[in-house]
């Protein structure tokens, strides 16, 4: 297969697979969500199979609704009982002369659109244990591998496995419907589903693929389901905006962060010129409407990623107030992540033996490249280029 039909493919499979699932998981029932995955599967099978010899089609995302959608009609017309399928719809669905029309409007975009939204907060039920409910959603409706998850959970890969089956069987047993919940469920569920947003961004961020170091296009789809959850009124919070802000200030650096091999290049030597100013000025905006009454971890945050997005040089920006807004992170949301991005702050906001200090309290990041690679950048500017290695 020609490397640009694998490129095509993968990229349709990260835009795509995870509005399909949640569009056929909402018309067959969520209990048949396995269903669904096996449905968005064979379409992007068929994808794969057949635009080699046909050619990539003019409209290749409607080319793939329509498979699916056909996929879905077939799967229906065989299921006698109907006894999956949404209540409301059964008697729309069981006759032939509604059937496709019925279908059709599944796929259209306010439709796709409130089944992405039911998929979130219906992964992130109170049934399902909370390390599974994002879990799931990372899956489910971000495409992302058991892998990939591990990797932003610091967990091993079968434990994620274990997760994400143990959330299925869930759905099952306590047959949790695929809805938007009340304002009161939205609100206890909001966290997990901004937190799955977060974990997305940053597998984008710093990916674990260790042939593509950034991968945009998850950066991508985490700023779109963000944005979508702006649209929604019960779903708009500060935090909310405060996510978005974040990941705008952060994807405005995304130019400036490989070299034309493809290595990471740090802040410190990033061109700034390279940034998109756009998106930090979209950032400027989501974090003003973010200030109402809450100050989460993602106003903490985005205000850290404003101040570098916002400082001319390196040079002139303001660690002292990075260092604290860090170590105020530290206190209320401790991991290790955030004091390893404290450890790094203080070699420039205090000096690099604190620093150093900080760095070695750390457990748990032995097989994190950040955190070697912050050690030795550490090293290489005091000038111990051997221990820096």
């Amino acid at each position: 297969m020609q490397p640009s039909i694998h490129q095509t493919v993968d990229h349709l499979f990260r835009h795509e697979s995870g509005k399909m699932i949640a569009v056929l998981s909402k018309l067959l029932g969520f209990q048949q969500l396995h269903l669904a995955e096996d449905i968005v599967q064979d379409t992007l099978l068929k994808a794969m199979t057949t635009w080699p010899y046909n050619g990539v089609p003019d409209n290749p995302v409607a080319w793939l609704y329509r498979v699916a959608r056909n996929k879905a009609v077939d799967i229906i017309r065989k299921e006698k009982t109907f006894r999956h399928l949404q209540p409301r719809l059964q008697y729309l669905l069981q006759s032939e002369y509604s059937l496709s029309a019925t279908v059709q409007q599944f796929f259209e975009v306010e439709e796709i659109m409130d089944s992405q939204l039911s998929m979130m907060f219906a992964c992130c039920h109170p049934s399902i244990p909370v390390e599974s409910q994002m879990a799931l959603v990372l899956k489910t409706l971000c495409g992302l591998s058991n892998a990939e998850i591990a990797r932003a959970f610091l967990k091993e890969e079968h434990t994620i496995a274990k997760r994400i089956y143990r959330a299925r069987e869930k759905i099952k047993s306590d047959n949790i419907p695929l809805e938007l919940p009340g304002p009161l469920q939205i609100t206890e569920r909001l966290s997990a589903v901004l937190h799955s947003l977060y974990l997305l961004f940053n597998e984008g961020y710093n990916s674990s693929n260790p042939e593509k170091l950034i991968r945009e296009e998850l950066c991508e789809e985490a700023m779109r389901l963000c944005f979508l959850l702006t649209k929604h009124p019960a779903t708009s919070s500060p935090r909310t905006y405060a996510l978005l802000a974040l990941f705008c200030f952060q994807a405005s650096r995304l130019s400036a962060r490989l070299d034309d091999k493809g290595n990471i290049i740090l802040l410190k030597y990033q061109d700034r010129r390279l940034w998109y100013r756009p998106l930090i000025y979209q950032g400027n905006h989501f974090l003003e409407k973010a200030t109402q009454q809450e100050t989460s971890v993602y106003h903490l945050e985005a205000a850290i990623a404003w101040l570098h997005a916002t400082a001319t040089d390196f040079e002139s920006t303001n660690w002292k107030a990075i260092y604290y807004l860090y170590e105020v992170l530290a206190r209320h949301h401790p991991s290790k992540i955030i004091s390893l991005n404290k450890a790094i702050a203080a070699s420039y906001a205090i000096d690099r033996k604190s620093a150093l200090a900080e760095l070695a309290e750390i457990t748990g990041l032995d097989n994190n490249h950040l955190y070697h690679t912050a050690i030795g950048e550490i090293y290489f500017d005091e000038g111990k280029f051997e221990q820096a290695r």
